[in-house]
This record gives structure tokens, C-alpha cells and sequence, in this order.
């Protein structure tokens, strides 16, 4: 663990962290004093891989086929720091992070002490194609 990390994992609700008008820059930042990041939601799988792709999101972890719930209960055994936040929206988070042992922020309030701005997310979602270079094409 590098000295800038914490020992701290944290998960953004998928819905939270779409709240954020920057959510690379939010993610970026929490890996400053976070030793695991990642996201979590009940939406399928390939909904979280294209949003975090669009974004350039490099998450620790994900909640893959399993629901927040399953998602919550797994990080915290599998990873094994001193603390473990949830960032979320709402009671449905704050009464799942209670069952499961995990802090609870609203992304409000995580954004007020971190310096994240909510709003509009103004990152531009670019998909780079590679050109064409095929030297048999007239």
C-alpha cells in the first residue's frame, strides 16, 4: 500500500455516483486516500462496464450478476481494510450499509468534504475509433 492510500474501501452507489459532474475526478480523488474503490448497483452488469468505460473509471471492484446487498456483504470480506463507506442516495443505501456493517455518506455530503461538485455531468463520453489503415484499400 503506497503512503498516499488509506486503509478505507468505498463504494459508490452507480446512481450516486452519476450525481457527480465530474465522476472520474471524484473517483481519481477517492483513490487518494481509498486502498479500494469501485461501484455498486442492482442494474446489470454490462450497465456499470459501459458507464465506467464511457467515464474512464478504473474501479476495484464492481457488483457483477450479484444485487448491492450480495455486493456489500462480499467487498467487506474480501477486502480487508479498516473501514468500509458506502456513498449512496438514499434509506434503501443507509439501511443496507447498516445490515452489512458499512458507513453510510450521502453523495451530498461525501461531495461537501471532498470538494466533488454535484450537477450535470460535463465529462465528454468519447469513444475512440481507429482509423483505417488498410494498405490494400484503394
Amino acid at each position: 500500500m503506497s503512503k498516499s492510500q488509506g486503509t478505507m474501501t468505498l463504494a459508490f452507489e452507480l446512481s450516486a455516483l452519476k450525481e457527480l459532474r465530474s465522476p472520474k475526478e471524484a473517483f481519481e480523488g477517492a483513490r487518494t486516500w481509498s486502498k479500494y474503490v469501485g461501484v455498486i448497483t442492482d442494474e446489470p452488469t454490462y450497465v456499470v462496464t459501459n458507464y465506467t468505460r464511457k467515464k474512464r473509471i478504473r474501479q476495484d471492484f464492481f457488483s457483477g450478476p450479484k444485487g448491492k446487498f450480495e455486493s456489500l456483504k462480499s467487498v467487506k470480506y474480501h477486502f480487508d481494510t479498516d473501514r468500509h463507506v458506502l456513498i449512496g442516495t438514499g434509506e434503501e443505501d443507509i439501511e443496507m450499509a447498516n445490515v452489512t456493517g458499512w458507513e453510510y455518506i450521502h453523495v451530498s455530503d461525501a461531495a461537501k468534504k471532498a470538494g466533488w461538485e454535484l450537477g450535470e455531468n460535463t465529462e465528454q463520453e468519447t469513444i475512440e475509433i481507429e482509423e483505417d489503415r488498410r494498405e490494400d484499400w484503394p
